[in-house]
């Protein structure tokens, strides 16, 4: 089982900064892929970014250059740094853990709302 709790969320506005973090207990050693997702009012969940235990990380096109995924392992913790945020960016972020049986793990979310 793998934990992940969540945290940084809240209001900025447009073209502010945020840093979400994740952090992760459980059986870490298990997990081989950490993201981000995220979801609107409305709207299906979709990926932000991933990393690899190898510390690849990848992107989607529209926050590609704005936000940046990391991770301590030091802390077992994920971040989500998300710079010139935009309207848009307005969603509930959740942290994904996928461990090598290929199931997958959910944080609760964290609101990120983005005032224009």
């Amino acid at each position: 089982q793998v934990q992940l709790v969540e945290s940084g969320g809240g209001v900025v506005q447009a073209g502010g900064s945020l840093r979400l973090s994740c952090a992760v207990s459980g059986s870490i050693s298990s997990v081989i892929v950490m993201g981000w997702y995220r979801q609107s009012p409305g709207k299906q969940r979709e990926l932000v970014a991933t990393i690899t235990r190898g510390d690849m990380s990848n992107y989607s096109d529209s926050v590609k250059g704005r936000f940046t995924i990391s991770r301590d392992n030091a802390k077992n913790t994920v971040y989500l740094q998300m710079n010139s945020l935009k309207a848009e960016d307005t969603a509930v972020y959740y942290c994904q853990a996928i461990n090598g049986f290929g199931r997958d793990y959910w944080g609760q979310g964290t609101q990120v709302t983005v005032s224009s």
